[in-house]
C-alpha cells in the first residue's frame, strides 16, 4: 500500500553569520587576563577571550550532527555611521584613534591591539546582517557568531574585553526598522551592563539579565548588576536583573527562567526577541560558577525559542558573547533567591504586579 501521508515540514535553518577575519582580534598573552609578564613564568597564558574558542565553535557548526540545518553567511564590516546608532561619536573617535595608534589597553584586560579594531567592525556588521536578515524576512532564526563580545561595552566607554556592543546595535536597526517593543535575554555569566545602559531609560526595549552575583568591578563596570538597577525614567521597570548565586545549574536556571524570564516576556509581549548568549556560565568555564551543562542551555533554548515563537512570530536572533572551577550545583538556594527576586518585581515593576 502506498504512502500518501504529506511529508514533514523542513526544518527551520539556523542562519550562522560569521566571518574568519575576527580571528584577527589578539588580545596577547599574560597572566590571566591582565597582559602582564612578571618575567620568571616558563609559558604565559593567553587571553581568556581568545581566538581557539571561537575557532572549535566554528568547527563544531561546520563538522557536527546539526551543520545539515545551518546556512552560513558571510559577515560584513560595519560602517562607523552605523556605530553612532548606540554609541557616542567621542567614542568611536577614541577607537579609532587608538587603532591608528597601534593599540591600547582601554581598561582592565581589554587591549585593542592590531588587528583588533579591523575584527570589531566585522563583529558588529555581522551582528547587523544577521538582524536585517530576520527582519527582511529571509530567515526566523540568526545566529551572530561573532567575536570580540560586546555586551559590556556601554554607549561611550569599552569594558570587559568588550569595544562595540553587537546586541545593542542590532535592538536599534531593529528599533529604527519600525519594531515597537524588543526583548534581550542576557545569559551570559557577567551582567549585561552595557546592553542594559544602552537602553536604561526607554520603555521600548526590556532588558533581562541573569549573571553570576559578582557586583561591580571598577571604573568601567560601575553598574552592580543588582534587583534595584531597575531602569530609569521612561525605562523604569523595564531592566530586570536576575543575580544567581554561585553553582547554580541548569534546574535553577530553568526555574529563574519559567518563574521570571517566562512571565515578564508574556507581560511585555516584544515583536523581536535577542538571545545574548556566553558559555562562561558553563560547568567548565575558568571564569564563571554558574555550573551550566550542555542540557541546561538547551533547555534554556528551547524556552526562548517558545517565547519567540508566541510573541514574535518565531523572529529570535542569537548574538555570541564569551565561552571563555566547577562548583556543585546548588538548586535549593537559588531557587529561594527567585522567589524573592520575583516578589520584589511584583512589588516595584508595574507592568509586573500579576505575575
Amino acid at each position: 500500500m502506498d504512502d500518501t501521508s504529506p511529508p514533514s515540514p523542513p526544518m527551520e535553518l539556523l542562519h550562522v553569520f560569521w566571518h574568519d577575519g575576527m580571528l584577527c582580534h589578539d588580545a596577547g598573552v599574560g597572566v590571566f587576563d591582565t597582559g602582564h609578564d612578571p618575567g620568571f613564568l616558563e609559558i604565559l597564558d593567553k587571553h581568556p577571550e581568545n581566538e581557539n574558542r571561537v575557532k572549535n565553535m566554528v568547527s563544531i557548526l561546520r563538522k557536527g550532527p546539526i551543520s545539515p540545518y545551518i546556512s552560513w553567511h558571510t559577515g560584513r564590516h560595519a560602517q562607523l555611521s552605523e556605530l553612532l546608532t548606540f554609541h557616542t561619536s567621542e567614542y568611536i573617535s577614541e577607537l579609532v584613534q587608538a587603532d591608528e595608534n597601534g593599540g591600547k589597553e582601554l581598561c582592565s584586560g581589554t587591549f585593542l591591539n592590531p588587528g583588533s579594531w579591523f575584527a570589531c567592525l566585522l563583529a558588529a556588521g555581522s551582528t547587523l546582517s544577521a538582524m536585517k536578515y530576520v527582519l527582511e524576512g529571509h530567515g526566523k532564526l540568526a545566529y551572530a557568531l561573532v567575536r570580540p563580545p560586546g555586551h559590556h561595552a556601554q554607549p561611550s566607554q569599552a569594558d570587559g574585553y568588550c569595544f562595540l556592543n553587537n546586541a545593542g546595535l542590532a535592538v536599534q536597526l531593529a528599533l529604527n526598522s519600525g519594531c515597537q517593543k524588543v526583548a534581550v535575554i542576557d545569559i551570559d555569566v557577567h551582567y549585561g551592563n552595557g546592553t542594559a545602559e544602552g537602553f536604561y531609560r526607554s520603555n521600548k526595549v526590556l532588558t533581562i539579565s541573569l549573571h553570576m552575583n559578582h557586583g561591580s568591578w571598577g571604573l568601567s563596570h560601575p553598574q552592580s548588576g543588582t534587583i534595584d538597577e531597575i531602569g530609569e525614567d521612561d525605562g523604569f521597570g523595564f531592566n530586570l536583573n536576575i543575580p544567581l548565586p554561585n553553582g547554580t545549574g541548569d534546574e535553577g536556571y530553568v526555574y529563574a527562567m519559567n518563574e521570571l524570564v517566562v512571565p515578564a516576556i508574556q507581560e511585555f509581549k516584544p515583536d523581536f526577541v535577542v538571545l545574548v548568549v556566553g558559555q562562561d556560565s558553563s560547568a567548565f568555564d575558568p571564569n564563571g560558577r554558574q555550573c551550566l551543562t550542555m542540557d541546561g542551555y538547551r533547555k534554556i533554548g528551547h524556552i526562548v525559542r517558545s517565547l519567540a515563537e508566541l510573541h514574535s512570530g518565531g523572529r529570535l536572533l542569537v548574538v555570541q558573547e564569551d565561552p571563555i572551577a566547577c562548583y556543585p550545583e546548588d538548586k535549593a538556594l537559588s531557587v529561594q533567591v527567585v522567589d524573592v527576586l520575583k516578589k520584589y518585581w511584583k512589588e516595584n515593576v508595574t507592568f509586573l504586579k500579576k505575575i
